[in-house]
C-alpha cells in the first residue's frame, strides 16, 4: 500500500528508514558536537540567509562532513557536498538538499526547535504523545499554524521518499485529518496486540509546505 502525498513536482529519492526506527541512535552519530542554532525550512542550492549560516556551523563542526569550513550564509555546491556527505552517514538519501527528513534529523541532532511560518516555512511539529488501548492508539500533536494531519503506521519500518517539497510513504496504513487544524488527535484502530508499531506524522500546511515526525515506535498491549 502506498500513500504519496506531492505538494509540487520534484524528483523523488528512495529513503530506506529501516535503520531510522532506532532514530535518536543514528542521528547522534554525526557530527559530534550539538548546537543551539535552528532549521526552520527546508534548503536547497542558491539559497541564502541566517539559517544557511547555522547549518554550514553545524556541519564544519566535523571536517569530514564539511573540510572547507566556510560560513557564508550561501548554499552553494560545498555545501551541498557536506549535506549529501551528513546524509550518506545518517542512513538517508545522500541528495544534498535538505528536505523533509533531512530537516528532521538536523534539528534533532542540533537540539533546535522548527520556528515554522507562512510561504516558505513549514509547520512546526510538537508535543507529540500517543495513548493506547486494546487494539488501537491515539496520536496527537501540535503544530504553530493551522496544517492538515497524517499518521502513516506499520508493523515494519517505513519506508521514505523525499522530495524537497513533497513525502511519500511506501508500505504503511495511512490516517488523516483533512480538516485545518493547530492541534491534532488521530485515532488508530484495528491494531494487533503485543505488537511494536512504527509510526511517523506528516502535517502540511495550506501553502503546500511539509513537515514530519523522526519515525518512532509504539507498542499495543
Amino acid at each position: 500500500m502506498s500513500y504519496d502525498i506531492n505538494t509540487r513536482s520534484f524528483s523523488k529519492h528512495i529513503i530506506s528508514v529501516a535503520a531510522l526506527s532506532f532514530a535518536l541512535a543514528l542521528v547522534m552519530s554525526t557530527p559530534e558536537h550539538a548546537s543551539a542554532a535552528t532549521l526552520y525550512r527546508q534548503l536547497d542550492l542558491e539559497d541564502t540567509g541566517a539559517d544557511v549560516s547555522s547549518l554550514q556551523t553545524y556541519l564544519a563542526g566535523d571536517a569530514s562532513i564539511y573540510p572547507e569550513r566556510l560560513i557564508t550564509g550561501y548554499f552553494g555546491t560545498l555545501t551541498h557536498s557536506a549535506v549529501a556527505r551528513f546524509q550518506s552517514r545518517n542512513g538517508i538519501a545522500a541528495v544534498g538538499r535538505v528536505g523533509p527528513i533531512t530537516l528532521a534529523a538536523l534539528n534533532i541532532r542540533m537540539g533546535g526547535v522548527v520556528m515554522g511560518g507562512s510561504d516558505v516555512y513549514s509547520p512546526t511539529i510538537s508535543n507529540v504523545g500517543v495513548s493506547t488501548g486494546s487494539g488501537s492508539a491515539t496520536v496527537s500533536w501540535g503544530t504553530n499554524e493551522l496544517a492538515y494531519g497524517v499518521v502513516y503506521y506499520s508493523t515494519s519500518p517505513i519506508a521514505i521518499q523525499e522530495g524537497l517539497h513533497s513525502v511519500s510513504v511506501i508500505g504503511a496504513s495511512a490516517v488523516s485529518d483533512t480538516n485545518l487544524r493547530s492541534s491534532q488527535s488521530i485515532g488508530i484502530t484495528g491494531l494487533q496486540r503485543d505488537t511494536t508499531y512504527h509510526y511517523m506524522i506528516q502535517s502540511t500546511d495550506q501553502m503546500g509546505n511539509v513537515s514530519v515526525s523522526w519515525p518512532t515506535t509504539f507498542r499495543v498491549n
